[in-house]
């Protein structure tokens, strides 16, 4: 069993935050004032990266946190995103977070004060738009797990096989040992499940709070936008045809 390095049992703020705006600084601004209302206490540094230009709706904003931000030249994919923003990480742990997520209360510091020494990805539940039970866990994905995990009879599994990108608290370590998202291969969609697969596969855990929520206010693109949802099939595909998949499913999975 892995074991906590003496930075990560020491560090007073572990936790590096990182969020991408696709020109999304308004639904942005409410998700750092709720990190700075409720959790600045576990935060190191926010790195928001602007992945297009946009006005600046921060100018003269003070948070409990130091503000980082970068300016892409060329917009990047989700991966290569957070990918670039880990370089300047320096802590412990490090969220990807979306824009649309929003905080009633602290996450951060019980799920970190939780984390098993194999944990490499910690998450609270999430609750949709609309809904008041969080979404139910995943199995490992598939054509028929797609078709099925909505109709009565699905074989909820007690801990996730993955869970969606929307929230990941990960593990510096964890993520460095296995070089991040795999950019190279996804652009939008589909690095979510195969950044759980590695991790897993190189023995770390997922690890849920069954009794934190993070909110999500859906923007759903692959509903609204063929592009969105061109990236959201084939993506699909390349996780079909991916080595970390069949390594995964071949450890238990269903087909």
């Amino acid at each position: 069993m892995r074991s906590p390095t003496s930075t990560e049992q020491s560090a007073s703020r572990p936790v590096t935050v990182s969020i991408v705006s696709h020109g999304q600084l308004a639904m942005i601004v409410p998700l750092l004032e709720q990190l700075d209302a409720h959790c600045a206490g576990s935060i190191e540094r926010v790195l928001l990266t602007h992945n297009i230009p946009e006005p600046d709706l921060l100018a003269s904003r003070q948070w409990g946190f130091a503000l980082e931000r970068i300016h892409n030249p060329a917009p990047l994919g989700f991966g290569a995103n957070h990918n670039a923003a880990f370089g300047r990480c320096a802590s412990a742990w490090y969220l990807v977070l979306n824009p649309d997520i929003r905080l009633d209360a602290d996450v951060l510091a019980p799920l970190v004060a939780r984390a098993e020494p194999d944990a490499g990805l910690l998450a609270p539940r999430i609750l949709e738009p609309g809904r008041t039970e969080p979404e139910q866990h995943r199995r490992i994905i598939t054509p028929r797990e797609i078709l099925t995990r909505r109709k009565p009879g699905y074989p909820i599994p007690a801990v996730p096989d993955w869970i969606p990108g929307l929230f990941m608290l990960l593990r510096s370590a964890a993520y460095r040992e296995i070089g991040g998202f795999d950019a190279k291969r996804y652009f939008m969609y589909g690095e979510d499940f195969d950044i759980c697969a590695r991790l897993r596969l190189a023995g770390w855990r997922i690890q849920i709070a069954e009794d934190l929520r993070a909110r999500h206010e859906a923007q759903r693109a692959s509903r609204r936008s063929w592009r969105h949802l061109w990236w959201h099939v084939t993506s699909l595909l390349k996780v079909w045809t991916s080595g970390p998949f069949w390594r995964l499913r071949g450890g238990g999975g269903q087909a």
